[in-house]
């Protein structure tokens, strides 16, 4: 099933393509953290400035060699990207000699989870044992950390850069340097899907570190292509990483 959505894209670019930024210290210390179980990441940095791994560092470089092979109606012709030090790195790398601008946009950057930045899920059940509680009746899509982001409250910033989109860039390819919830937020608007859909989706996929997650116009509304293909990566000699399903995950954003 599907809902009808007024998303206004029956007009626009003839490709959107969202890439996911390569592995980042942040994803070390997060996997780190559960091995240990522990409460906290052990990372100081704050979020917006993590950089990316030697991994990622790697799948962001085998992405700018598939771009250097790919032919001109396969490269971008606009390149936007979160502002965040690992999605614009990542965004830089992958087209560094390509002759194309890379355009900062907040709109991209990852959910805000406000003072649950750095907590693992125990941590939160053990600093914040009333939200923790709230956040199982309310649902992962509504729930509001303090200070912080919903996944709803992406989903507007989303529908705020598609409709932007309408305008100028008829015909474009158009590439989205960005994080796991606004990916996920995009399948939310542009495939219709409902809060029960998309938590599905969240609970059984893998969403790899650059992969790309592609739409496609053959008449009409974009339609998916392909959701978080990391064939690129596995083609290169880069190590293939992965955003884990939510089911094995244990972070603050379970």
């Amino acid at each position: 099933m599907t809902v009808p959505r007024l998303v206004g894209l029956e007009a626009g670019p003839a490709t959107l393509t969202l890439v996911r930024h390569g592995e980042s210290l942040g994803n070390l210390a997060d996997s780190d953290a559960q091995r240990r179980s522990a409460d906290r990441l052990d990372l100081d940095t704050r979020d917006a400035d993590v950089e990316l791994s030697d991994a990622g560092r790697r799948q962001a470089d085998a992405l700018q060699g598939w771009l250097r092979r790919a032919s001109d109606d396969e490269r971008p012709t606009v390149v936007v990207s979160s502002p965040y030090r690992r999605a614009l790195d990542t965004a830089r790398r992958a087209t560094d000699g390509l002759d194309l601008e890379v355009v900062l946009d907040e709109r991209l950057r990852e959910r805000d989870l406000g003072v649950f930045d750095g907590l693992t899920g125990q941590g939160i059940r053990s600093e914040y044992a009333e939200e923790a509680k709230r956040r199982r009746k309310v649902g992962k899509f509504y729930y509001q950390p303090p200070s912080g982001e919903s996944w709803a409250d992406v989903v507007l910033r989303v529908r705020s850069l598609l409709a932007d989109l309408r305008h100028g860039f008829e015909d474009a390819r158009v590439w989205l340097f960005t994080h796991q919830a606004v990916i996920m937020a995009h399948r939310y608007v542009l495939d219709g899907l409902t809060e029960e859909q998309l938590m599905e989706i969240d609970r059984r996929e893998r969403l790899g570190n650059v992969s790309l997650t592609t739409y496609r116009r053959p008449k009409g509304d974009l339609e998916l292509e392909a959701f978080g293909d990391t064939s690129i990566v596995d083609a290169a000699d880069a190590e293939t990483t992965a955003e884990p399903p939510a089911q094995e995950k244990a972070t603050a954003d379970d």
